[in-house]
């Protein structure tokens, strides 16, 4: 049976969940081939033996798994020769090799998989269980039992993995006229053909025998012999002037080659190719045919190893990891919280070339009392979780028109950074559900926000664009090889190179560069940032790690820009939905319940012991200003933000019960307190600013003539019209603003007489998240979501199995 018939057999027997999963893997149905969607299984199997698919699903495996699949590529090599290998790469309008190799023509027994790969019981099991694995990726395809049959990607690339060239038949193809494949098969003693492929065949067939290979390179000169001891371990390339084209110095893809006729200046090299044993492969360039090498290396079982390196640079976890971390996470709820009110109270604006400027930031940065980088990772992860975007203001001028029009562009308006309308429920969650969305972002974000290359050589900025694919394998790798750790353990101080190696291993697309300072330069920030957030602790993951790292193994990284936890709908996503339940769980556990009070003391400061409730910091950030923060958080409550509190309609009265209902332990306001309140209610709004012609009136005679006389307020051009009213040349909130800096407490009264309440306006900035089904780009048509995809597909192979199964009944 072919291998796309049973492909197609065994996925019509998946249920609709372990259809979807394996859909996910591949990266469908937004992988479904640019406009041709995928519509039967048929069609789906075809997907899922190409290179492209096969190659993706390649990517998401371990070193172990990878190299279990080398293995067994290398022992059908054995049993079945390698596979030709084409010297030019297939054009888009030529058949792909994939398509052409039928991997069931090259299945091994699934016997000799085990007795050769794991002839110990335990490695046996753990080779079985990881068989088992890759079956359910289609990496290793059906049927699943007696023999073992790989992807034909696999095949093309495995001689080439092993170091070994292409097939000796190949290269004389490729290189060869007639006269030079005559003269290598007289030289070699096997006579010159009646045709050039009988004469290639019997160069085949000679070379093809270990033992005829091993003679010749036993009779080879010293200079040969050493070459061959060079190429046989692999790579088989040589550079050398030996030969050269037909056509004088071009070389291009189909070009033909002869001998040099003086010689190449190594009279080694020469010796080989005159008896084939390297060949043409380009300009100056020959190849060891894989036969050579193959016959001439000590072959020996495949090693497999399905286990992580372990992390032996370890240290006992110290006896408070578990109250750091919980300091962590609670300290940054606190400051995300802080940061998020700072941009909703005063939106800053964002430059032409993007990002905030370094003024904004400082001012973010001192407002919530944190460093500058950590306002940046702040900033920049409640922007890719949604609570934050940049909003550009309607333009206000007219669009040109006529000639301009074509040759001015409208100017563009500017931007500021607004909250978006998910922020306004995000405020008033509790310190887990508010952290969720963030942790959630950065495990996912293709950045590593805190990290700045050394060669960079401009000030870093807050709000950078997601454009780094290495961040989140490296991240995910980092907490992978975290996982292994023994519990109790934690990595040692210094043992960052071994940390990175075992990451590695779980994601090899970080081996080429585990020994460069950019990738140690990358890890460093990557752990700083996941100290900052509770996700380790003492080098070793906190239970919130745990959980983060089950977010994504379940694959939370594939939909970015939508984050899962951060606001997309989940259903149709039940591994994505359980994951981030966890999460939530594990930030409850760590973060304590949010304090509903506050201790009021006489000297007219407020000290709310952990996290307060979004309700009671709203209302002490009205009538008070943070002084102090930590493990508990202090407010000072001053004339001038009681003055703040009443300007936003409150009175005495109100605001003395509101803050008696969140005393701690019920009890009364001390007394300075009560009579502060009182006093700066007394005197707040005994000046009245008229905004019909600016005026100033209060009832108090006295005060007028004080105001008058007051030297600050000479830039007004106060004059007194009446006993108890002055006029103003500066606009009311001008006026306001100068009677309220000289010490004065007014308020803004309408044309009516009635008091304006002094409110600042919400802005919101439009929410752009997508759904996970749009996630990425979706060229194909058809179901959107996996889940979706793989219902229809297992619906159409079914309508169609109807009929077929009514026709045979009826025969």
């Amino acid at each position: 049976m072919k291998s796309t018939t049973a492909l197609k057999n065994w996925l019509a027997g998946r249920t609709p969940e372990q259809l979807a999963a394996l859909l996910e893997l591949r990266g469908l149905p937004q992988a479904a081939g640019y406009g041709q969607g995928l519509r039967t299984l048929d069609q789906l199997a075809d997907h899922l033996l190409s290179g492209v698919s096969v190659g993706r699903a390649l990517e998401s495996l371990h070193a172990g798994d990878l190299g279990l699949l080398a293995a067994i590529a290398q022992l059908a090599d054995a049993e079945h020769g390698p596979v030709a290998r084409q010297s030019v790469p297939a054009q888009s309008w030529m058949p792909r090799q994939d398509a052409v190799l039928d991997p069931e023509g090259r299945a091994v027994e699934r016997v000799v998989v085990l007795d050769k790969l794991a002839p110990d019981t335990t490695v046996r099991a753990a080779v079985g269980e990881a068989l088992e694995r890759l079956a359910e990726q289609a990496l290793v395809l059906p049927p699943h039992t007696g023999k073992i049959i790989i992807p034909a990607l696999l095949h093309h690339g495995s001689a080439a993995l092993q170091g070994y060239g292409r097939p000796v038949d190949v290269l004389l193809t490729d290189a060869f006229n007639a006269p030079e494949v005559h003269a290598i098969a007289e030289r070699l003693g096997l006579g010159k053909g009646s045709t050039r492929d009988a004469s290639q065949h019997k160069i085949v067939a000679f070379l093809k025998d270990a033992g005829n290979v091993q003679q010749l390179a036993a009779q080879a000169p010293p200079a040969a012999r050493d070459l061959l001891d060079k190429l046989v371990p692999g790579p088989p390339l040589l550079r050398t002037h030996c030969f050269v084209t037909r056509y004088g110095s071009y070389s291009g893809p189909n070009s033909k080659f002869t001998m040099r006729p003086e010689g190449s200046g190594d009279p080694g090299t020469d010796w080989l190719a005159e008896r084939g044993m390297v060949l043409p492969a380009g300009h100056d360039l020959a190849e060891l045919p894989y036969e050579i090498a193959h016959a001439l290396r000590d072959e020996t079982t495949p090693a497999v190893d399905l286990a992580p390196p372990a992390l032996t640079r370890t240290v006992p976890v110290p006896a408070g990891a578990d109250g750091q971390a919980q300091a962590a996470a609670a300290s940054a709820a606190w400051h995300a919280e802080l940061v998020l009110r700072t941009v909703a109270a005063q939106p800053p604006g964002i430059r032409k070339a993007g990002g905030l400027t370094v003024r904004d930031t400082k001012r973010i940065a001192k407002d919530a009392s944190i460093s500058e980088e950590q306002a940046r990772l702040w900033l920049d992860l409640a922007a890719n979780a949604d609570l934050l975007r940049p909003h550009h203001e309607p333009a206000t001028l007219p669009a040109p028109r006529g000639r301009r029009r074509s040759r001015t562009p409208a100017p563009q308006p500017p931007a500021r950074l607004l909250p978006t309308p998910h922020y306004d429920t995000w405020i008033t969650q509790t310190p887990a559900r508010r952290l969720l969305p963030l942790l959630a972002t950065w495990a996912v974000v293709p950045e590593i926000f805190t990290y700045w290359p050394a060669d960079n050589d401009q000030s870093p900025v807050a709000l950078v664009h997601p454009t780094d694919p290495l961040a989140t394998i490296l991240r995910r790798g980092v907490l992978d090889a975290l996982a292994t750790l023994p519990t109790g353990h934690a990595v040692a101080p210094g043992a960052l190179d071994e940390l990175l190696t075992c990451a590695a291993w779980f994601h090899p697309a970080l081996t080429e560069l585990l020994d460069t300072e950019d990738l140690r330069a990358r890890a460093k920030a990557t752990l700083a940032e996941a100290e900052l957030l509770g996700i380790t602790a003492h080098g070793t993951l906190t239970p919130t790690g745990h959980a983060l790292h089950a977010l994504l193994r379940a694959g939370a990284e594939r939909y970015f820009p939508a984050v899962p936890g951060a606001g997309p709908d989940l259903t149709g996503h039940p591994s994505l939905a359980d994951a981030t339940t966890q999460l939530e769980a594990a930030l409850n556990a760590v973060l304590p319940a949010p304090r509903t009070t506050a201790r009021f003391q006489a000297d007219l400061t407020a000290t709310v012991t952990g996290a307060p409730t979004p309700d009671l910091s709203d209302l002490l950030t009205t009538v008070a200003d943070r002084e102090s923060e930590g493990h508990a958080i202090v407010w000072r409550i001053t004339p001038t933000s009681l003055r703040r509190a009443f300007d936003t309609g409150l009175d005495a009265d109100t605001l003395l019960e509101r803050l008696t209902a969140v005393s701690e332990g019920g009890t009364a306001l001390p007394q300075p307190l009560a009579y502060t309140v009182k006093d700066v209610a007394r005197t707040h709004g005994r000046l009245r600013v008229v905004r019909s012609a600016c005026c100033i009136r209060s009832d108090d005679e006295h005060l007028i003539t004080e105001v008058a006389a007051t030297r600050s307020l000479t830039k007004l051009g106060l004059r007194k019209i009446a006993p108890t009213v002055l006029i103003s040349t500066a606009p009311p909130n001008d006026t306001l603003t100068a009677l309220r800096t000289a010490g004065y407490t007014p308020v803004l009264e309408a044309e009516t007489g009635t008091t304006v309440l002094e409110r600042t306006p919400t802005e919101r900035a439009e929410s752009q998240m997508p759904p996970l089904a749009q996630a990425h780009p979706h060229y194909g048509s058809g179901p959107a979501t996996a889940s979706a995809l793989a219902a229809a597909l297992l619906r159409t192979s079914t309508a169609t199995a109807k009929p077929a199964a009514t026709k045979s009944k009826v025969s």
